[in-house]
């Protein structure tokens, strides 16, 4: 017998507890090792919600309004409590509490970011989504700034494919799955000298907004 959430039928028995597990992991290391929040997010089959809603925006990429957030620092066996409480939900990491999140097409972002390494710029972590996004984890006061950055920059009229995400807004955690479209997955995975301080967008927006403007 499979399980569900919200009526989406999941993993059967075998591959459902390794996927718990899994996921169980994943979260005690978000919250653990990187001080991060994870909420529990709803999944979707076939553009369907697993929260039920028939006209649901933003179908397998919101957190579910019954499930409590895993804190910052939780213990891996808090985590797994959690967790278990949840099954097969999505991992989704709140924005705008300790990283914005800089959004931008996934060619441009993969372009951009080879370029940036070889010049040394200093980086967070980086995602790639299944819906072709590439996702620049900064510093907070991104999405507030953005504006006025790229017009001292003189980028603002540029119409770029270029977005800043903060509070509010929720990123879905590798490797879970976004949309039921795949698994989103790290481009360049956390790290101990970048996640508690994230670079500040301004440090990265020359090179996004020049990969963007040309791609």
């Amino acid at each position: 017998m499979g399980f569900t959430i919200g009526g989406i039928r999941e993993m059967r028995s075998g591959t459902r507890r390794r996927g718990r597990a899994a996921g169980a992991t994943a979260v005690a290391e978000y919250t653990g090792l990187w001080g991060w929040a994870v909420a529990p997010g709803a999944r979707a089959s076939g553009g369907v919600c697993s929260c039920g809603d028939s006209a649901c925006a933003a179908p397998g990429a919101h957190p579910l309004d019954f499930a409590r957030e895993v804190p910052p620092g939780a213990t891996p066996e808090t985590a797994a409590e959690a967790w278990a409480q949840v099954p097969g939900a999505a991992m989704l990491l709140p924005v705008g509490r300790t990283f914005d999140v800089l959004d931008v097409a996934e060619a441009a972002g993969r372009r951009a970011l080879v370029r940036m390494e070889r010049l040394g710029v200093p980086l967070g972590p980086v995602a790639v989504t299944p819906t072709g996004r590439t996702q620049f984890y900064v510093a907070l006061g991104a999405a507030v700034g953005l504006p006025g950055l790229l017009y001292r920059m003189g980028w603002d009229d540029a119409g770029l494919d270029l977005r800043a995400l903060g509070r509010g807004a929720y990123v879905t955690a590798p490797p879970s799955d976004l949309g039921g479209l795949g698994p989103v997955r790290w481009l360049r995975p956390p790290d101990p000298g970048t996640t508690a301080a994230p670079p500040q967008a301004r440090l990265l927006l020359g090179t996004l907004a020049y990969i963007c403007h040309r791609w």
